[in-house]
């Protein structure tokens, strides 16, 4: 069995993100671009880390969403992909602050995306389910320094 050292979702949660990201599959470009504009936004010294065009990037990061987020209720299917991309954005020079402000530019992104369907509880609920896929990344990647 794969285990994290992140504090495990519940069931509620999991059926939380599941919902709200169906939602979100509908306006994933708008979604994606809401993402990067606040990511850049918050933090330009991130910008060079990007090709210039973002176009397949912006693809990529909602596949992974999509698997991520659909692999919940499985996480020994999903957790050693989430370690490799951990250790592959140490060759990128992510940081440990950087998934503070992926962190906040993906919670605004959904709050903008849902509107009114971003209740307490969803944010709670992905909030959980960022802190374990970004407690996965850094975790690997501190293995790959090491």
């Amino acid at each position: 069995m794969v285990t994290t050292s992140a504090p495990p979702m519940t069931a509620e949660e999991i059926t939380l993100v599941q919902t709200t990201f169906t939602k979100v599959l509908h306006i994933s470009d708008a979604a994606a671009d809401l993402f990067y504009n606040r990511l850049f936004e918050l933090d330009p010294s991130v910008r060079p880390m990007f090709p210039k065009d973002i176009t397949e990037q912006k693809k990529k990061l909602m596949a992974t969403l999509k698997t991520v987020v659909f692999s919940l209720r499985q996480l020994d299917t999903i957790v050693p992909a989430i370690r490799d991309l951990g250790q592959r954005h140490v060759r990128y020079k992510v940081e440990d602050r950087h998934y503070e402000t992926v962190g906040a530019a993906l919670l605004w992104a959904l709050e903008q995306g849902l509107g009114k369907d971003w209740t307490s509880d969803v944010k709670s609920a992905w909030v959980s389910a960022y802190t374990l896929v970004a407690k996965t990344m850094k975790d690997a990647a501190q293995t790959a320094k090491n």
